[in-house]
């Protein structure tokens, strides 16, 4: 999408449609009052027949008459002016540029929701309106032939009548734009079949990425190498599949920064059918989103880099299918690990854990100064939680703090579970040092309880995913499917870490 900003007065524009705001209740103001004056009072009369209120998310839609260079005003809703904040200033932006679509509108014009009596800072208002558009706009129709909407929203103009808040707010759009790019390649990666986002295809991927990026360097590790490092729980996992596994390494600014990185790893299985330990068939094709970890590590690489920030940061990447064939791991193997540490498999649909167990070991050899891993875990950490927060686990409480001030900005948010001593008793084997299951009770927290025992020497969070990841039902600037969650929040993360140790 094409978002431009320019100075002059949102009700003399002459666009397809142009979209303003309203508080629930609050008396109309600002460039909502010059457009309902302009417009002969149409939204004063809705108001006052009771057709709308300024809920959060309601829209109106008004056909402007000849007073008016518009064919249409949408007037979004912002609900209650003291819940106000930069969430509701995306879904107002989302809501919005759905409507648009919906009516297929291929250019509009909008002014800032919240950067006047919403209190919000100019180039937050400005990255919140880009961010959420574009999201609100994405869709997946690679594969279909016929029926996709060819008539959709491609340019949005922000109208800003003050010429010296135009500089913040083009900078603001710039930056929500790259975010939102990002985000939407991880969801076409998430949304891709198992049959063209295989491991090789990620790799590919996160390389396209460096040659494209900006100070991005991008290394796969094939089998080969892997099988020299003793990666022996992810090679494990790929046996089972014809498609081998790839192990990617994605390094940004490392020579411009001498402090140390900060790490994140994210779960890239690209089918699960759960191996010897085979899920049932009912449901089995959302398998091909196992990889949402994966995906929202490349695409927050993506942004740091078109973001240029200045930090260290590194990418890692297990990458691999989990099917069953006479070469599958089985219930009962032991595996050594890249740590050297053995674990026992009771069930193989617990891959998840036995491939990052391998990346985070890997993740100690860059010193980080903080490592944060995503995977799609554990159906425990749904029943937990729900579609509505990632479950977080740590081992350090400044770095599980910043995460979580990360997805509060971003409404990504995560919610601590605890990770007490306890629950590793749960995962001690008979026969090797850990098993890959501690059983049904506290599932999510045992298996993360298996993480720590390889994210050794550095802070440490694991973010289960498992609910967050994918959507049966689309929200304001969410399309039903792959998410891309991560990648805003690991964005924010890295936007806020401090330039010093």
């Amino acid at each position: 999408m094409n978002i431009t900003v320019q100075q002059g007065e949102i009700q003399n524009r002459s666009d397809e449609a142009i979209i303003v705001n309203l508080f629930e209740g609050a008396r109309r103001g600002g460039a909502t009052a010059a457009v309902d004056k302009a417009s002969g009072g149409l939204i004063s009369t809705a108001v006052d027949s009771g057709d709308f209120s300024g809920k959060r998310n309601q829209t109106l839609l008004l056909y402007a008459g000849k007073e008016m260079a518009t064919a249409r005003i949408i007037v979004v809703g912002l609900g209650k002016k003291e819940a106000f904040n930069l969430e509701v200033a995306r879904q107002a932006a989302g809501t919005a540029a759905r409507e648009l679509q919906h009516l297929g509108i291929r250019q509009a014009s909008t002014i800032l929701h919240g950067s006047g009596a919403g209190g919000l800072d100019v180039v937050d208002a400005a990255e919140a309106v880009a961010e959420a558009s574009a999201l609100a706009c994405y869709r997946f129709d690679e594969y279909k032939t016929s029926g996709t909407n060819k008539k959709a929203l491609r340019k949005l103009t922000v109208i800003e009548p003050d010429h010296r808040r135009i500089p913040t707010i083009r900078r603001g759009v710039r930056a929500g734009l790259r975010i939102a790019d990002a985000t939407c390649l991880a969801r076409d990666l998430i949304n891709q079949p198992g049959n063209k986002a295989t491991p090789t295809y990620l790799a590919q991927t996160a390389c396209r990425i460096a040659r494209e990026g900006e100070r991005l360097r991008c290394q796969v590790l094939d089998e080969a190498a892997m099988k020299r490092l003793g990666m022996g729980a992810l090679l494990a996992v790929s046996r089972g599949s014809a498609e081998p596994a790839r192990f990617i390494i994605l390094e940004y600014n490392k020579k411009a920064n001498r402090h140390p990185p900060l790490v994140f790893v994210g779960k890239g299985v690209t089918f699960d059918s759960g191996g010897i330990s085979i899920k049932q068939g009912a449901g089995m094709e959302a398998m091909k989103r196992d990889m949402s970890g994966a995906a929202a590590v490349l695409g927050a690489m993506q942004a740091i880099s078109s973001l240029k920030l200045p930090l260290y940061a590194v990418g890692l990447v297990p990458a691999t299918e989990n099917l069953l064939d006479g070469k599958a791991f089985k219930p009962g193997d032991i595996l050594q690990t890249l740590s050297g540490k053995t674990i026992e498999i009771l069930n193989t649909d617990a891959e998840g854990r036995l491939i990052l167990a391998d990346a985070l070991t890997y993740a100690e050899r860059f010193k980080p100064a903080g490592v944060v891993d995503l995977a799609t875990l554990t159906g425990a950490c749904v029943t937990a939680l729900g579609h509505h927060a990632t479950g977080m686990m740590s081992t350090d409480e400044t770095l599980a703090a910043r995460v979580r001030a990360a997805g509060e900005r971003t409404a990504e948010r995560v919610w601590p579970l605890p990770l007490w001593d306890e629950y590793r008793e749960q995962i001690k084997s008979d026969v090797a040092d850990l098993k890959n299951t501690g059983g049904r009770p506290a599932g999510a927290i045992t298996a993360a309880a298996l993480l720590a025992e390889f994210a050794q020497g550095y802070p440490w969070v694991h973010l289960d995913i498992a609910g967050t990841a994918w959507t049966s039902k689309a929200g304001p600037y969410v399309p039903k499917g792959g998410v891309g969650v991560g990648v805003r929040l690991l964005t924010q993360l890295a936007r806020d870490w401090p330039k010093k140790p």
